[in-house]
């Protein structure tokens, strides 16, 4: 059998593990305000994660302590989830690990750190697809520069969800991107959906739709059909790349509101945001699904704060700001105020090159104002 032969049974397997995807996707909603107890499990992750998940617990605990105390919240630790653990089974997520995840309704997870090369798939992309994690939203918001945006990145499809699975030839390697009109849809109208509770008028739909025309040509033909079940919300189509030179355009960007974009550019774009913000240690991200959520640091592990000794100068302020959205989500409103407006008072100042406060004073400070 030649090398195409083989290459063609392999893309034959692949396009017929992604329809029986699409055939399993449920849409059942959780209505977390009529749910009794709500489990939340915390991820500590690899390299700094430990060190920062370890004060947001704090936090949180301190948060919700009387629903902790009368059992309508519950916090569970998962472990297993390390660089360590996973190399040694060869998987992304290990199975008892998945199995104890998928007892809970939320995650706070810290980063975890993805091998360069090998076969070993990012627990992030194995999680989103496992739990069906399919809008990754992301806030970046600086009120004195007048910037207010929310992304909404598509999560389970794109370049992602078959990252691992692409087949080479001899002199050749070719990767696949995959997107779908369910898929395609419901990312669409969770950024419209937000868009008309939010009080936004505008949504900017990002792809590369002239280069890769079937399947960001599809992404924007979807997301204009979608936009027409939601009058009063003006809708535009960008290229990714003018799209990262307007971020940087103080005239132009105070326009944008809503941003729609495909997995591979949400994810390049939102970093380029979180830096104009102040960093990617000022920026977290919610990936939600219809049954399951996860809420994390949009940075990764930072394995040269370790290396150093520096890892408890790492700034919590990440996931702290996706721990505000996890209260959100799970309709602890009042909760999630409480630690934003401790958040934007709170004086400590952490740096990672030591000359600050550690992440657990950081910690002590944001507990004593609450």
């Amino acid at each position: 059998m030649s090398y195409i032969d083989q290459a063609c049974q392999a893309f034959r397997v692949l396009l017929e593990e992604q329809q029986a995807r699409i055939a399993a996707m449920d849409t059942r909603k959780t209505d977390f305000s009529a749910k009794e107890t709500v489990t939340i499990g915390i991820i500590d992750g690899d390299g700094i994660g430990p060190i920062i998940t370890a004060q947001a617990r704090r936090v949180l605990e301190k948060l919700l302590t009387g629903e902790i105390q009368k059992g309508s919240v519950v916090i569970r630790e998962i472990r297993g989830l390390t660089l360590e653990n996973r190399m040694a089974q060869g998987k992304a997520i290990p199975e008892d690990v998945l199995a104890e995840i998928k007892t809970c309704d939320v995650l706070l997870k810290g980063p975890t750190t993805t091998p360069k090369g090998g076969t070993l798939e990012s627990a992030n992309v194995a999680m989103r697809r496992e739990l069906d994690l399919y809008a990754n939203c992301r806030p970046v918001s600086i009120p004195e520069k007048n910037i207010d945006w929310m992304f909404f990145r598509e999560n389970t499809e794109g370049e992602y969800v078959l990252g691992s699975r692409g087949v080479e030839l001899p002199g050749m390697a070719v990767d696949f991107k995959v997107t779908t009109d369910l898929g395609t849809r419901r990312i669409a109208k969770a950024a419209f959906d937000y868009a008309k509770h939010n009080g936004k008028t505008h949504v900017s739909v990002v792809t590369k739709a002239n280069i890769m025309k079937k399947t960001d040509g599809k992404f924007t033909a979807i997301a204009h059909e979608v936009a027409k079940d939601y009058p009063g919300i003006t809708v535009e189509d960008y290229y990714i790349d003018i799209m990262t030179a307007n971020l940087l355009d103080e005239k132009l960007r105070t326009q944008f509101q809503v941003f729609l974009l495909p997995n591979l550019y949400g994810d390049i774009i939102t970093d380029e945001a979180a830096q104009i913000q102040g960093g990617v240690g000022t920026a977290g991200s919610a990936n939600i699904g219809d049954r399951y959520a996860m809420f994390e640091a949009i940075h990764g592990s930072a394995p040269r704060l370790i290396e150093q000794g520096l890892g408890h100068y790492a700034n919590p302020q990440s996931i702290l700001k996706a721990e505000a959205m996890l209260l959100r989500h799970i309709c602890r409103t009042e909760a999630a105020e409480k630690l934003e407006k401790a958040m934007e008072r709170c004086p400590v100042k952490v740096s990672a090159d030591g000359t600050g406060a550690t992440t657990e004073d950081y910690a002590d400070a944001l507990i004593g104002l609450l």
